[in-house]
């Protein structure tokens, strides 16, 4: 499946969109102001250490302090298969310890980041890991001999004096040895600059950054199958070329700057693809829907036959629109890059041939997902529990925020709900203070509430508290805000 990738350069924003059959199937976005932290490598210092969570607080620098559990440090690891449990944090770090770490999951919501201090840095065919001396294979090379010969390959390249491990990435299966080398090179190197600078600055300090997300295209995005970049800016093209002939030659022909009338992305669709990945709807073809409800515990997906009546009978009505209905959740997944637990409604089949059916065409789908996914069966209750690894914000969080009206909740207390709750609240002040007159300021709703509908009750409070009660509409007052002024 062929794919193209258009990039939208502006100075305070980089926006990628992957496109496979000329559809949209990923969309990153990466702001100048909070670029993502994943990957990078800093010199933090302990703030605090839990030792009933076996879990520390470092402090690296950011608003948030970052969490290390004793899981992600190196040198508390027992060997792999010994049955013993990592040592103990308390053993390991103290409150102002200095210590070299790496961001492996960015903050999101309320979390800092996570960290970890085995440390990794990624080339274009080998992720270099200095700690660990132990040679891997990517898993997408299936073929065992060809896993053994680029083994053998990448160890004939390695001085005798190197102490480290790499992984090798599906990009070095066909790459030739003067590439290898030169990534090699590149990653040894940039790993001698970061132990310099940790010797050389007090923590906490940021020692090494990831590369921007244009430069992460042409690293980890381009694939045999990718057939062009489309860069909209000349400036960061020719960037973009000279970063890719230095470290993605075999790129370089894939790379073209966009010179069209039209936005780039307004000229493939993408503006309102975006659209359409931020709402809670999504229409497929044959007319049934998805409903998709994003929270910070989980999100869940819930199918719908919606106008769907093409079916033979009602089974096979339901049976179309759960297949078709997997191969859209994949792709929303990419899309609005969900993570974490995920919950998928679909509708009930009664037949089990039908059920295991929808989940092959679902694991079909998620399997061009470069994020790691696993998927159960049907549960007693019908419902498909999943798992997405999350590592950044979804594609809603960068783009919005809760609305300040309802916080998040999608739904706001009606007008009258809101007037009840203001007589109560006169009631309580009426028993603690003495003013001459009472003032209400709401929203318009609110007010026409208290002048229309509710008026005898605001009437009749005015006589049992023996008051005055004025009202004043206050325009930038949102449904639910309103204030009880003392005069």
């Amino acid at each position: 499946m062929t794919e193209d990738l258009l990039v939208n350069i502006t100075p305070q924003e980089t926006r990628v969109a992957l496109l496979q059959q000329g559809a949209v199937q990923e969309l990153h976005v990466e702001r100048t102001a909070s670029r993502g932290r994943t990957g990078n490598i800093y010199l933090g210092r302990v703030a605090r250490v839990l030792p009933g969570m076996q879990s520390a607080f470092i402090d690296i620098g950011l608003e948030r302090a970052a969490f290390l559990h004793v899981a992600d440090i190196w040198d508390a690891k027992a060997p792999t298969g010994s049955g013993t449990p990592p040592m103990a944090i308390e053993k390991l770090l103290f409150d102002g310890q200095a210590v070299l770490v790496q961001v492996i999951k960015d903050p999101i919501g309320t979390k800092g980041a996570r960290l970890s201090t085995q440390i990794s840095i990624a080339g274009r065919m080998l992720v270099y890991l200095p700690q660990d001396p132990h040679i891997g294979i990517s898993q997408r090379i299936g073929n065992e001999a060809e896993r053994e010969q680029l083994r053998s390959r990448l160890q004939r390249l390695l001085p005798a004096d190197e102490k480290g491990g790499f992984i090798i990435r599906t990009m070095a299966e066909d790459a030739a040895e003067v590439d290898l080398r030169m990534d090699l090179d590149y990653l040894r190197k940039t790993w001698m600059h970061i132990v310099e600078q940790s010797k050389a600055v007090p923590p906490p300090a940021l020692l090494y950054q990831d590369l921007s997300l244009a430069q992460r295209v042409l690293r980890d995005f381009v694939g045999e199958e990718t057939t062009s970049i489309q860069i909209d800016s000349r400036e960061n093209f020719q960037k973009l070329s000279e970063f890719s002939a230095t470290y993605t030659p075999s790129v370089l022909p894939k790379l073209t700057h966009y010179t069209g009338e039209r936005p780039l992305f307004d000229l493939h669709g993408v503006e309102g693809e975006i659209e359409k990945a931020l709402g809670r709807r999504v229409d497929l073809k044959s007319g049934g829907y998805l409903i998709i409800e994003q929270t910070e515990a989980m999100t869940t997906i819930d199918v719908n036959t919606g106008s769907y009546v093409n079916g033979r009978n009602f089974d096979d009505t339901i049976f179309k629109t759960n297949l078709e209905a997997a191969h859209a959740i994949a792709r929303q997944l990419r899309l609005r890059n969900l993570g974490g637990i995920i919950i998928l409604d679909f509708i009930d089949m009664e037949s089990a041939e039908h059920r295991h059916a929808v989940l092959a065409e679902l694991h079909k789908a998620l399997a061009r997902d470069r994020t790691k996914v696993t998927v159960s069966d049907f549960s007693a209750l019908g419902l498909v529990e999943m798992t997405r690894k999350r590592t950044r914000e979804s594609l809603a969080h960068v783009l919005c925020e809760p609305c300040p009206a309802c916080q998040g909740k999608g739904q706001v207390k009606t007008a009258r709900t809101v007037a009840y709750e203001i007589l109560r609240e006169l009631l309580r002040e009426a028993k603690q203070f003495n003013p001459r007159e009472f003032r209400i300021t709401a929203s318009q709703l609110v007010i026409d509430m208290f002048l229309e509908e509710e008026s005898q009750h605001l009437a009749m409070l005015g006589d049992f508290i023996g008051k005055p009660i004025s009202l004043q509409v206050e325009s930038s007052f949102h449904q639910e805000q309103y204030d009880i002024i003392l005069m």
